[in-house]
C-alpha cells in the first residue's frame, strides 16, 4: 500500500499503520453505514516521505530520543525547533497533487476539519487523546495544505513528546496520518460515552451536549448539559448554564459568541434526540466490540458522527453476563494485596477456590457472593461479616447494591439454601463446640497437628513424580486444599471474631465501654506471624553485635547472599541464625498469596530493610520486652474486667470463657495463611522444576515464563498437547500484565462494570481529615513514612508507617512503626490484629493515603475515631 491518500470508504481497522487510530475508526464507521461526514486520510507514508525531504530531521530525532524527558527546558526548546522546521518544509509535489485531487473530489466548496491521527492513538490501552492538534473550518487549497503541515508538526508538541517518552514509545516509531473531514455546521455538538466514564457502568450512556461546535466542550470553555440513559430511559438530566458557543465563520475559521439569555438555560438536546443518540452509540459500541468515546454533532436535526475511540479508563470486566445484576468484591482488598497478578498466580487461586466464585478482571481476582446475597439470610449476615472481618467500606458498598430493586427482584437459585445448609451445618456445629465446650488451650495443638499432616502429605505426593504427573498432583492438592482448610482450621479461627463481637457487646452492657478489649488483644499466645516478627528482632539484635555483617547486608545480593556471609567476620554466626529463620519462614513474602512472588528463601535481601530498620528504631531486646509487657497488660486488663463484674456468677463465667476463647483462637488467626503459603511454596518448587525441564527442551525461553501460563496450560504443555505459539502468548501476556499494573482495582464492582463507592462513614470529624476505620486504639503524632514495598522501607524511630496494604510479609516492619495507616483493611485483617497486639494505633481503609499523605509530613493518627490529620505540609525526602 503506497497511497498517500485513502478515502474513508477505503479504510478499516487493518489500515491502522497507515491512517492511525482516528482514521481507522472513521473508516470502520463509514464502511458500516454510520452517518459520518465524508473525507479522506493522508497516510503515514505521506508523513514519512515529507520528513524524508529534510536533511536535519534525523539528527533532531536522535536528540529527541537521547533527551531526559524530565528536563522541561530542553524538551520545550527541542520541540519548538522541530515544529518550526516542519511548518516551513515544502510538501513534495507528488504528495501535494494527490492531496489536492482528493480535496476536490469531496468538494472545494466545503469547510474542513483537519485532525491528526497517530499510529499509537485511540488504541484499547493508550488513547493519546489530545496529544496532537485539531484545526476546524479550514477553507481553500492553501489553507488546507498549511494546516496539514501544522498537523504533522503537532506530533512534536511538548505534551506529545512528554507523553511518548513517559509511556516508552520511540519517537521514530510513531507516525502521523492526517484526517481531512468535511465540516458540518451544527446547531448542537457534544461527546457521548457508551459506558459511564465516572462509575464505569457499561449499561449507562453518558452524553455531554452544548450549542455550536463541540470544541467549546472539549476545550472546557462551557459547562455542557449532561444526560444519562439506561435501557432506553433517561435516568439523569443536568441542564447547565451555557453562556457561550463556538460557531463556524462563512469565510473559514471559528468565532466565540455569547448566547442570548433565553438560550443559556435551554436543554440543548430534546429527550427524543437524547434517546436516538444513545441508541446509535450502543450500535457503534457493538460494532467495535468495546465501549466508545464518540464525538457527534447535529445539523438540521440530523446526527453526524465525527470521531469514535475506545474508552481506555474503564476497569476491565470479568467474563460473566452483565444481566441479571451481580455484585463482586476485590479478593485483593480482603487479602491485603491489591497488586496485579500474573496468570499462573491467578489460576492457582482459582484452583483452590471455586471458579464461579473467584473471577478474574484486570489481573486481579474478585469474589462473586451474589447467589448467597440473593437469600434473606445472606443479605443480613454477609455484610456484617465483611464489616467485622475485613473492611467497613467494602461492607457499606455491598449493602448499597443488594438493596436495589433490580437486585432484589432476582430470586435465589432453587435448592441453594438447602445445599448450603447441609455443607455449613457440620462446620457451625464445630464452631459452637469450640466457642462453648472445648478447652481453648487445646486448639493450637489440634490446628498445628492438621497443618503438619497436610504439609507432609503434599510433600510426599510431589516426591518421585515428574512431568505432567507432577503438575497434575499440584493441581489435585490445590483443588482439595480449600475444603480441607475450611473443615479443619476455619471452625477454630472464626471463633476469634465471633468472641470479639460477643465480648464487645458484653463489656459495653456490663462495664459501659469496650476499651479493655483492645488491651486483651495484646501479645496473643501462639500467633505464628507475631513470633516471626519477634525473630526478626532477634536477628537485628544479633547484627548489632556484628558490625561487619551489618555493612555486608547493606550491599548484599540474592544470588550470593549466603556465600558472601562467610567472607565477613561474624558472618557464619549470622548465617546459622538466618538459615534457621528461613527454614521456618522462608516460604513467606509480601503479596504471598501470589505464587509467582519471590519468597524470602529465593530473595533473602527482602528482609534486610526490616532488620536494619529495627536496629535504627528499636532498642536491644525491646521487642521481646514489649511482648512480655503486652502479656502483662492483657492479664491486668482481664483482672480489671473480672474485678468489675465480680468473680462469681454467670456474668463472670461467661466473660472468662469468652476471654479465653478470644485470646487462644486469636493466636491462631494467622495459621491458615501460614499453611496456605507453605503449600503454595511446595507447589511452586514443583512447578519451577518442571519449568527448568521445559527450558532445557527449548519449549520456554526462561523459567519465569511459566508465570504467564495457567496451570491447565502448563499441564497441556508438559503433555505436548498445547496448540498455541508459547513465545508469542507469553510476550502478549507480559505486555498485558504491564498494563494491568497501571490499573487501580475497585473495592466493589457490579457485573455492569459500575464501581460502587457507597456513602462515607458518618460522624463529626476535623476539617480535611482523611477518614478510614479505627482498628487499633490510641492517638499519636509523628512523621509519615510512605512505604509502597516492604523491601524498600526505610523506617526510623518514631515514624508512622503509611502503606497501600499489609499482609504477613510486612510484619517485620511493625516493630519499628509508631502507628499504622493503610488504604485497605478492616477490624480483623492482618495489619489491624498485629497493630493491636503491638499496641500501636491504626487506621485502615483510608482511600489514596499513600498519595494524599506526603513522605515526611507530620500527621496525627486517631485510632479511636478512625481518621488521619495532616499537621504540616513540610516534608522531607529520604533515600532508603
Amino acid at each position: 500500500m503506497r497511497s498517500y491518500v485513502l478515502f474513508f470508504e477505503q479504510v478499516d481497522r487493518s489500515c491502522l499503520p497507515y491512517v492511525g487510530g482516528k482514521g481507522a475508526n472513521l473508516g470502520e464507521l463509514s464502511k458500516a453505514g454510520f452517518p459520518v461526514p465524508g473525507g479522506f486520510c493522508i497516510t503515514t507514508l505521506a508523513y514519512q516521505d515529507f520528513i524524508a525531504t529534510s536533511p536535519e530531521m534525523n539528527s533532531l530525532l536522535d536528540e529527541l530520543n537521547a533527551m531526559d524527558p524530565n528536563d522541561l527546558n530542553q524538551l520545550r526548546n527541542l520541540g519548538e525547533r522541530i515544529r518550526t522546521h516542519l511548518r516551513q518544509l515544502e510538501i513534495p509535489a507528488p504528495l501535494r497533487n494527490e492531496i489536492i485531487l482528493a480535496w476536490k473530489s469531496v468538494g472545494e466548496e466545503y469547510a474542513y476539519a483537519v485532525r491528526s491521527s497517530a499510529t499509537a492513538e485511540d488504541l484499547p490501552t493508550a488513547s493519546f487523546a489530545g496529544q496532537q492538534d485539531t484545526y476546524l473550518n479550514i477553507k481553500g487549497q492553501e489553507e488546507l495544505l498549511q494546516h496539514i503541515r501544522k498537523c504533522w508538526a503537532s506530533l512534536f508538541t511538548d505534551r506529545a513528546i512528554s507523553y511518548r517518552a513517559k509511556n516508552g514509545f520511540d519517537h521514530r516509531q510513531v507516525y502521523l496520518s492526517v484526517v481531512v473531514q468535511r465540516m458540518v455546521n451544527p446547531e448542537i455538538a457534544g461527546i457521548m460515552f457508551t459506558a459511564d466514564p465516572v462509575s464505569g457502568n457499561r449499561k449507562v450512556v453518558s452524553i455531554d451536549a452544548s450549542f455550536g461546535l463541540g470544541e467549546a466542550i472539549v476545550s472546557g470553555m462551557v459547562s455542557a448539559d449532561l444526560y444519562k440513559v439506561k435501557a432506553g430511559k433517561i435516568i439523569h438530566k443536568n441542564v447547565s448554564e451555557k453562556k457561550i458557543a463556538i460557531y463556524s465563520l462563512p469565510e473559514g475559521s471559528t468565532v466565540k459568541k455569547d448566547l442570548p439569555p433565553d438560550q443559556q438555560t435551554k436543554q440543548a438536546l430534546t429527550d427524543s434526540q437524547i434517546l436516538r443518540l444513545a441508541e446509535l452509540g450502543k450500535k457503534i459500541e457493538k460494532h467495535f466490540g468495546s465501549p466508545q468515546d464518540i464525538e457527534f454533532c447535529m445539523e438540521n436535526g440530523e446526527i453526524f458522527i465525527v470521531q469514535s475511540r475506545p474508552i481506555t479508563s474503564l476497569y476491565p470486566l470479568p467474563d460473566i453476563p452483565q444481566e441479571p445484576l451481580r455484585v463482586m468484591f476485590s479478593f485483593g482488598h480482603v487479602q491485603m494485596m491489591t497488586d496485579a497478578m500474573k496468570p499462573l498466580g491467578i489460576s492457582v487461586l482459582r484452583t483452590i477456590f471455586p471458579k464461579t466464585v473467584l473471577l478474574e478482571a484486570g489481573g486481579r481476582l474478585f469474589v462473586n457472593p451474589t447467589e448467597v446475597l440473593r437469600t434473606k439470610l445472606g443479605r443480613k449476615v454477609l455484610p456484617i461479616a465483611l464489616k467485622n472481618l475485613f473492611d467497613e467500606a467494602l461492607s457499606r458498598e455491598i449493602s448499597e447494591v443488594i438493596h436495589r430493586p433490580e437486585f432484589l427482584q432476582v430470586p435465589p437459585k432453587p435448592g441453594l439454601v438447602k445445599s448450603a445448609r447441609q455443607f455449613v451445618a457440620p462446620i457451625i456445629k464445630e464452631v459452637w463446640k469450640n466457642l462453648f465446650k472445648r478447652d481453648p488451650k487445646s486448639a493450637k495443638s489440634k490446628v498445628e497437628s492438621f497443618m503438619q499432616k497436610k504439609w507432609t502429605e503434599v510433600r510426599k505426593d510431589l516426591q518421585g513424580v515428574s512431568g505432567a504427573e507432577r503438575l497434575e498432583t499440584v493441581q489435585h492438592q490445590l483443588s482439595t486444599f480449600g475444603k480441607a482448610m475450611l473443615q479443619n482450621i476455619f471452625p477454630y479461627v472464626i471463633c476469634f471474631p465471633i468472641s470479639f463481637l460477643l465480648l464487645k457487646r458484653a463489656l459495653i452492657r456490663w462495664i459501659g465501654d469496650d476499651k479493655e478489649l483492645y488491651q486483651i488483644n495484646k501479645s496473643l499466645p501462639g500467633n505464628i506471624t507475631s513470633e516471626m516478627g519477634l525473630q526478626i528482632g532477634d536477628l537485628a539484635d544479633l547484627v548489632r553485635e556484628l558490625p561487619e555483617v551489618k555493612e555486608y547486608l547493606k550491599h548484599a545480593n540474592n544470588q550470593t547472599f549466603f556465600e558472601g556471609l562467610l567472607n565477613v567476620r561474624g558472618g557464619e554466626r549470622f548465617k546459622r541464625s538466618f538459615e534457621d529463620f528461613i527454614a521456618k519462614y522462608g516460604h513467606r513474602c509480601p503479596g504471598e498469596i501470589d505464587l509467582t512472588r519471590p519468597r524470602w528463601r529465593e530473595a533473602p535481601t527482602q528482609l534486610v530493610p526490616a532488620i536494619l530498620g529495627h536496629i535504627r528504631s528499636v532498642k536491644p531486646r525491646e521487642h521481646r520486652q514489649k511482648f512480655i509487657q503486652g502479656e502483662q497488660e492483657a492479664q491486668e486488663a482481664i483482672q480489671r474486667i473480672m474485678d468489675h463484674v465480680g468473680r462469681r456468677g454467670l456474668k463472670s463465667k461467661w466473660l472468662k470463657r469468652l476471654i479465653e476463647v478470644y485470646r487462644h483462637m486469636g493466636g491462631l488467626r494467622e495459621h491458615p495463611k501460614y499453611l496456605l503459603t507453605l503449600i503454595l511454596d511446595e507447589c511452586k518448587k514443583a512447578i519451577m522444576a518442571e519449568a527448568e525441564e521445559l527450558v532445557k527442551k527449548e519449549v520456554l525461553q526462561q523459567t519465569e515464563d511459566v508465570f504467564f501460563l495457567t496451570l491447565d496450560e502448563l499441564i497441556q504443555l508438559s503433555k505436548g498437547e498445547f496448540k498455541q505459539n508459547v513465545s508469542s502468548l507469553v510476550a502478549d501476556r507480559k505486555e498485558k500484565y504491564e498494563w494491568h499494573q497501571t490499573l487501580k482495582p475497585p473495592r466493589v464492582m457490579t457485573s455492569e462494570g459500575e464501581i460502587v463507592t457507597g456513602s462515607p462513614r458518618k460522624g463529626e470529624l476535623p476539617e480535611g481529615a482523611l477518614v478510614g476505620s479505627p482498628v487499633s486504639a490510641g492517638v499519636v503524632e509523628g512523621k509519615a513514612r510512605i512505604v509502597l514495598k516492604p523491601e524498600e522501607a526505610h523506617l526510623n524511630e518514631g515514624e508512622i508507617l503509611v502503606a497501600p496494604h499489609t499482609d504477613p510479609g510486612w510484619t517485620p516492619l511493625f516493630q519499628s512503626a509508631k502507628a499504622l495507616v493503610t488504604e485497605v483493611g478492616g477490624l480483623m485483617t492482618h495489619g489491624a490484629v498485629v497493630a493491636r497486639e503491638y499496641g500501636i494505633p491504626a487506621v485502615v481503609g483510608v482511600n489514596d493515603a499513600t498519595k494524599k499523605i506526603k513522605d515526611g509530613q507530620m500527621i496525627r493518627v486517631d485510632g479511636n475515631q478512625g481518621f488521619v490529620v495532616i499537621l504540616s505540609d513540610e516534608n522531607e525526602h529520604h533515600v532508603g
